[in-house]
């Protein structure tokens, strides 16, 4: 499965990227396949690893903020792997003009 989440602490003002911080430090340190972007953080690995990667990642913040907000978002999908990988790559083939036409390639379904 892969999560995309978010952690925001609340009431500790606009400047929260150190409190980020420590939620990305708990994934990173997690050794499961992870993403961070401006927006989530992606995750892989089965429902219980990943699901007390995103407790811990929350409890991290919860120790410096009296308040924090959880956005997440998940693929549960048995026996897929790779898939922060292959999931982009599938796209980046989509954009790419197709070699014989000069199209971009059909949509897989």
């Amino acid at each position: 499965m892969i999560v995309a989440f978010s952690v925001t602490p609340l009431g500790v003002g606009e400047d929260v990227g150190e409190y980020v911080a420590e939620a990305v430090r708990v994934v990173r340190e997690s050794g499961l396949p992870n993403r961070t972007d401006a927006m989530f953080t992606s995750i892989e690995g089965d429902w219980d690893e990943v699901m007390d990667v995103v407790r811990r990642a929350v409890a991290a913040v919860e120790e410096r903020a009296p308040r924090v907000s959880l956005v997440l978002k998940a693929d549960i999908r048995p026996g897929v792997t790779d898939g922060l990988t292959t999931k982009v790559e599938t796209v980046e083939r989509h954009l790419s003009p197709s070699p014989a036409s000069g199209d971009r390639a059909p949509l897989d379904r």
